[in-house]
């Protein structure tokens, strides 16, 4: 299911419960402008209060929801692109809260003002710094956003920053207890809104003292470090007794230094009695550094597997697409159907580069291929001009406009937009192209 359409249900349910009570159960009296605004007020508040508690709870990565929601690249993404609304939402609240005087000076004071609702009686007097603190929260948040746009702020430095989200958060459950009627919470809004916010509170938890995935944590130790072609480090890594096996095609959360904390790198390698690889390309300070700061016999921890990249789940006609460090998933999916043909499919892999000459990866996917003759491997060398595009996906899959045709995507988000976009224009609109989210921030 698209981040998308998640979304906007999500916000649809909200405002449905909103509008039963809005219109309903408690209608409000009072002139229509103001009424509007305090609805208005309401509604955002709603929005952006639902949106964080579902971020919080996505933030405690809940693998039991990969298989509805695709995986945990997907449960990220919607995790992100929740706080990025939620947060645009507590500004929009915000706003309308201080537009009180600017409304007052366009149409005048109201005639006959909204009621101020009842609260709870114990949080009556947490009025004035529930208000306060909800300000005090906004700014932070907007900082938090901005700060987590800028792609050239450090990731270590963000990742500290971002430790603070469940205090935020539960000043915003504050916030919201101490300013919604008390009536609400024995009716449907109230007692959505009151699920939410436990659920997002109850994960604050594990996220402060920092043991969010710790029962899928394993102990491993580096066997071997090698610096490939191209700004890749090879890692390869045995796992203690409990690793649980992995599917090809999964991720993991490794951490190789405490103080650098858990970074998200797919599992290069077929499922080998706990033994595996990773293909880390050096896209950062961290990553460009881990060559010689690696070295055999150092103890890491894996947290993991997570992914639902699995072509068991495609049609028998797939296409593969992989742009550059992209092809991890793919290695371990042909290194997986080594020694049985049979179970592959029939697909065309198709391999982006920038000079093919020098990748590290081409020769072993030669050989792998080979293996394996319902696979075919293509090279694009962008070097010597070798652009892949929709038309060539089609023509060597052999499929034609109507017919079944999986596409399996991992590399640059503008190529996958690029491709789709093809597609669609070619009469492939309902072709499925599956394709890895691994944007975490």
């Amino acid at each position: 299911m698209k981040t998308r359409t998640i979304l906007l249900s999500f916000l649809g349910i909200l405002a449905l419960a909103w509008a039963w009570d809005a219109f309903v159960l408690n209608p409000m009296p009072g002139d229509a402008v103001w009424v509007a605004r305090k609805q208005g007020i309401y509604l955002t508040g709603i929005w952006a209060m639902g949106l964080m508690s579902l971020t919080m709870i996505l933030a405690t990565r809940p693998a039991w929801l990969e298989p509805a929601l695709g995986g945990m690249d997907r449960i990220y993404r919607l995790h992100k692109w929740a706080g990025i609304l939620a947060i645009s939402l507590g500004v929009a609240h915000w706003l309308l809260e201080l537009g009180g005087g600017a409304l007052r000076a366009l149409v005048g004071a109201a005639v006959d003002k909204p009621p101020r609702v009842a609260v709870a009686d114990f949080l009556q007097s947490s009025h004035g710094l529930a208000k306060d603190v909800g300000e005090w929260v906004i700014y932070a948040l907007i900082v938090s956003l901005l700060i987590s746009l800028w792609k050239a702020f450090p990731y270590k430095s963000w990742r500290i920053l971002h430790r603070v989200m469940p205090l935020l958060y539960l000043a915003l459950v504050f916030h919201s207890a101490a300013l919604t009627p008390a009536a609400w919470w024995l009716q449907p809004l109230g007692l959505i809104m009151g699920a939410l916010m436990l659920g997002g509170s109850l994960s604050a938890i594990p996220a402060l003292r920092q043991r969010i995935g710790h029962s899928r944590r394993h102990a491993g130790r580096i066997e071997s470090v090698r610096q490939l072609e191209g700004g890749v480090t090879e890692v390869n890594c045995a796992m203690g007794g409990d690793w649980p096996g992995h599917r090809a095609g999964q991720f993991a959360f490794v951490t190789f230094d405490a103080g650098e904390g858990a970074h998200p790198y797919t599992i290069a390698s077929a499922d080998r009695a706990g033994r595996l690889t990773f293909q880390i390309k050096a896209l950062g300070d961290y990553t460009r550094t881990l060559a010689r700061r690696l070295h055999a016999g150092q103890a890491i921890q894996v947290e993991g597997p997570y992914g639902r990249f699995d072509h068991h789940r495609g049609e028998d006609r797939q296409a593969w697409v992989a742009g550059g460090i992209g092809i991890t998933p793919f290695l371990a999916w042909l290194e997986s159907l080594q020694g049985r043909p049979d179970a592959a499919p029939c697909a065309q892999l198709h391999y982006c580069v920038r000079d093919a000459a020098r990748d590290p990866f081409v020769g072993r996917l030669r050989a792998l291929c080979a293996a394996l003759p319902g696979i075919t491997l293509h090279v694009h060398d962008a070097g010597a001009g070798q652009r892949l595009d929709a038309d060539i996906l089609r023509r060597e899959s052999g499929a034609q406009p109507g017919e079944a045709l999986d596409v399996w995507f991992c590399g640059p988000a503008g190529l996958a937009r690029q491709l789709e976009a093809g597609l669609r224009s070619l009469g492939f609109k309902d072709a499925p192209v599956h394709r890895e989210a691994f944007e975490m921030r």
